[in-house]
């Protein structure tokens, strides 16, 4: 009988990380849990470790160290705690497949880790290949470590590539528009957040729910689609197709274009980020499309939504620019959530962040973490006075 896939799920109690369990509960016989990590969410995690028994647990927030402890006291798991176990806890020989579903910058350092260590990881953190995408793939080709896609838009694209040999014109990467799709630039001033985090389409994290609201998501998919599929920001377009049918396309030299449509369903990338190059079956709906009707597209409108400009500029910029548009948009969204700047300020603060950091032509990991200090200090200096106070009051309790 084959082995089991083991996994370390990074992120476990997030969106990916709970719909990555899912798929490990309709398969038991194929996978098995090796390590669940959390921030903050300890109690999520500790019924997590009750049900999967993995070797280890890992709470990146040391607060909720001792009640993760005690609450798993009577289990033979392993507790840990802080930043650094993170990155410690992938490299171990019982760990097969890396799941990053951390949110944000977060996510670096322990992909680089499971990448020097020959870890397979299926990839739902995009901001890594935003922040340091030369870094990630040279690891990656130099240690024989796979970075499968599961963003629904990149795995879209893989699943079009395998089996083709033939050069890539270009790839489109679908976006929904998000809930103000057809708002206009003024009342796009006044939304609030609830507005903001209520998608037409997908179930996500407050974080993510945002960036897809203001295209912040598409733009870095745009940077992480670069890096994955080796492209030029000219071989990637973005198009807004609200049904979120077609996840993505591929056009191909000859003019051949292939498309992968679904369900606005994660389990499916997953599934296929853990399985390939097997499909495996997967319970859901099925697009009727007897009843599907047309399928409508339209160009983004960059001048309401300028973050998906910024994107591409930082492309054309290369070096540290996606880290600082990164860092700059961490906190800005943060920011936004707890109601201290409006919806259009996002993308201001990005815009002046990006101006005013110092940039870094070939950036080594080091400074990355420099980058994200500088930009991350700048964008809080953009801020509300009241804004800046309670902003770096969070970033204290999250370190």
């Amino acid at each position: 009988m084959e082995r089991k896939q083991r996994l370390a799920v990074l992120g476990s109690t997030g969106s990916i990380g709970t719909q990555t369990l899912d798929i490990v509960r309709n398969y038991p016989e194929r996978f098995e849990i090796t390590t669940l990590t959390a921030h903050s969410n300890w109690e999520a995690l500790a019924a997590q470790a009750v049900e999967f028994a993995p070797d280890n647990v890992v709470i990146a927030n040391e607060r909720f160290y001792t009640p993760l402890r005690e609450a798993l006291s009577s289990q033979p798991i392993k507790v840990y705690a802080g930043e650094q176990a993170l990155e410690q806890v992938v490299r171990s020989e019982a760990v097969d497949t890396v799941v990053m579903a951390l949110v944000g910058y977060s996510g670096l350092f322990p992909t680089v880790s499971a990448l020097l260590h020959g870890k397979k990881v299926a990839l739902a953190n995009k901001e890594c290949l935003v922040v340091a995408g030369e870094i990630i793939t040279a690891l990656s080709a130099e240690h024989r470590a796979p970075i499968l896609p599961v963003d629904s838009e990149h795995s879209a694209i893989f699943q079009c590539l395998v089996g083709e040999p033939g050069p890539v014109e270009k790839v489109i990467l679908t976006a929904s528009g998000g809930p103000f799709l057809h708002k206009t630039a003024a009342e796009l001033e006044k939304v609030s957040v609830e507005d903001a985090l209520n998608h037409p389409c997908w179930t996500m994290g407050a974080k993510v729910t945002i960036d897809s609201a203001s295209l912040m998501n598409k733009g870095f998919e745009v940077i992480e689609a670069k890096w994955l599929f080796g492209l030029r920001p000219d071989q990637i377009d973005v198009l807004i197709h609200p049904r979120s049918v077609i996840h993505s396309m591929v056009q191909f030299a000859d003019g051949a274009v292939k498309a992968q449509l679904g369900t606005p369903d994660m389990h499916l990338p997953i599934q296929y980020a853990l399985s390939f190059p097997e499909r495996m079956p997967l319970d859901g709906p099925r697009i009727d499309f007897a009843e599907l009707g047309c399928l409508e597209f339209f160009k983004p409108d960059t001048a309401r939504f300028p973050n998906l400009g910024l994107a591409f500029e930082c492309l054309r910029r290369g070096g540290n620019a996606g880290g600082i548009l990164n860092a700059a948009n961490e906190i800005a969204v943060a920011a936004f959530l707890d109601g201290q700047i409006g919806f259009t300020d996002i993308p201001r603060i990005n815009t002046e962040t990006l101006a005013r950091a110092t940039a870094i032509a070939r950036p080594t990991l080091d400074q990355y973490r420099q980058t994200d200090a500088e930009a991350r200090e700048i964008a809080r200096s953009l801020l509300p006075a009241q804004a800046r106070s309670r902003n770096c009051k969070a970033q204290s309790l999250n370190s």
